[in-house]
This record gives structure tokens, C-alpha cells and sequence, in this order.
């Protein structure tokens, strides 16, 4: 069972107390910065987590503002959609509600359990510097884009602000998956660049061991991985179960294959994309 720490009593409660009852996460997101990307982040996971364990669930987006830029982004992360009214499950007997917001958030969500999400904050290089400045006005005139590098490359599908950190949407998901929720997170060209190999070698091995017969997901290794999704949502718990997958001696490719895709329904990384593709 999926047990989650509640900001509010700072306890352990379960994400989903009646068993399959309809679920409701809400995403407070204050603007349009790393931080609140990481707060649809979470309340993706939470989504994905309960639909493994058989809990029906929806989702609603709560932003005073950015809205469509928010959707827009959250698609590109390979967020799950928000549905767009809080009240559309009124009649579909929802269980509980539960709320995913950053601390800094100064509204005061409705009943339900509390999960606190770290901020994250976007570190620019030296050579962004000036783009930097200009976010910072953009900012302080009402523009919303605190925290986010400008100029972003064409072709990512985001405006200019978003483009840098969303030009490899897998890669800023794996390196904010790659922290602890509750910890603050700096992003960095290092980090984006190191997230995006490390999925380029998940993706290159897993296509490699799709090739081989299939074999089920050893019993252990499945434990293990719902062990740590299931608490609190650890997943660099979960990331470094399938490091050690990789690696272990004594498991057949296609357990490996079956594993990296078991754990994929909750990552949402694509690690299965390159099946097909030049060995």
C-alpha cells in the first residue's frame, strides 16, 4: 500500500485509505517555475503509483495563473492531463482528496492529506548570465518567469523561458526524479546533460535486452521496486534498483527488459522508445 507523509501532522498516512475508492490529487502550482513543474511532477507519480495499485483516480491543476503554459509544459514532461473543473467528480463517490504544493504556497488547500514538494531552482552558466537578468525582470513586471533560462533552443515547444530546461523533457524528468521529494533541487547544465546520458544508455541496453526471450520480472527485484515507490515515493530508491538490475550477474536479459519496463509505467521516461531501432 502506497503510504505517503502527510505535511500536516508530519505522519505516515496511506495514499489511498479506502481501497479503490476514487482518489482526487490536486497540484497547487503558484507560477511557472522549476518548482511548480516538480509539483506536477509529483502529483503525476502519486497518479501512476495508485493506478499500478488498482485505485481510480483524476486530477486537477490549481494555478491563480500560467495555466495554459503550465498544461502545455506538463504535457511535454509526460505528465498526465488535469482534468479541468475540481468539482467534476462530485457525483463519482470520491474517496479523498490529496494535495501536492510546494511550502512557499500561502493558499490553504481543502481537506485531505498534505505533500510537501522541495523547490527547484534552475542554475544558469556563466554565459547565461544576462538571461538570467532579463528572467528576473520578466519577473518583476508580472511575467512569471523567475527561476527559468531564456532563449530557450527552437524546436523544443516552449516558449522561450521553458525552452532550455524542456528541449529534453525525459531528461529534466529523470534528474528531478533522480532527488529526494522533500530536498531542494539545482539544476544545472551538468545535471541535464548527465540525466539525458544515463537515459540514452538505459534506452540503448533495454532495447538490446528486448531482443532476447522474454522472462518475468523476478519476484525480489518486483518487491523491491514497490517497496520504495510505495514509500513515500522514494524514487532514486526506485532508480537505483534498476541500476542494479543492469549490472547483477545471474538475472536473463529478458527479466532486465521486463523490469525497465514494469518500473516505466511509473517513470514515464519511454525507456522501451528505441526497440526496433540499429543494434
Amino acid at each position: 500500500m502506497l503510504r505517503i507523509l502527510d505535511a500536516r501532522t508530519g505522519e505516515p498516512v496511506p495514499a489511498a485509505p479506502a481501497r479503490r475508492g476514487l482518489t482526487r490529487i490536486e497540484a497547487h502550482a503558484s507560477g511557472l517555475d522549476p518548482t511548480a513543474l516538480r509539483v506536477l511532477l509529483t502529483a503525476d507519480l502519486l497518479v501512476r503509483a495508485l493506478e499500478v495499485g488498482g485505485t481510480p483516480v483524476w486530477t486537477a491543476l490549481s494555478a491563480p495563473r500560467h495555466q495554459a503554459e503550465l498544461r502545455t509544459a506538463a504535457t511535454r514532461l509526460a505528465i498526465r492531463p488535469f482534468e479541468d473543473g475540481r468539482d467534476l467528480a462530485s457525483g463519482l463517490g470520491e474517496a479523498q482528496a490529496i494535495h501536492v504544493m510546494c511550502p512557499d504556497v500561502t493558499s490553504t488547500p481543502g481537506e485531505g492529506p498534505l505533500v510537501s514538494v522541495g523547490g527547484a531552482e534552475w542554475t544558469p552558466g556563466p554565459g547565461n548570465a544576462g538571461n538570467t537578468e532579463n528572467a528576473e525582470n520578466a519577473e518583476n513586471a508580472g511575467g512569471g518567469t523567475k527561476g527559468w533560462p531564456t532563449g530557450g533552443p527552437s524546436g523544443s515547444g516552449a516558449p522561450g523561458p521553458l525552452g532550455t530546461l524542456l528541449a529534453d523533457p525525459a531528461a529534466l524528468r529523470l534528474a528531478l526524479l533522480a532527488v529526494p521529494r522533500g530536498e531542494p533541487v539545482r539544476l544545472d547544465r551538468a545535471a541535464l546533460d548527465a540525466a539525458a546520458d544515463r537515459l540514452a544508455r538505459w534506452r540503448r541496453a533495454v532495447a538490446g535486452w528486448a531482443r532476447r526471450p522474454s522472462r518475468p520480472v523476478p519476484g525480489e527485484v518486483r518487491e523491491r521496486l514497490r517497496a520504495a515507490w510505495e514509500d513515500d515515493l522514494d524514487l532514486p530508491a526506485v532508480l537505483d534498483v534498476l541500476a542494479e538490475v543492469a549490472n547483477a550477474s545471474g538475472i536473463p536479459d529478458g527479466a532486465r527488459f521486463e523490469t525497465y519496463a514494469y518500473a516505466d509505467r511509473l517513470l514515464a521516461l519511454d525507456l522501451t522508445r528505441d526497440i526496433g531501432g540499429p543494434a
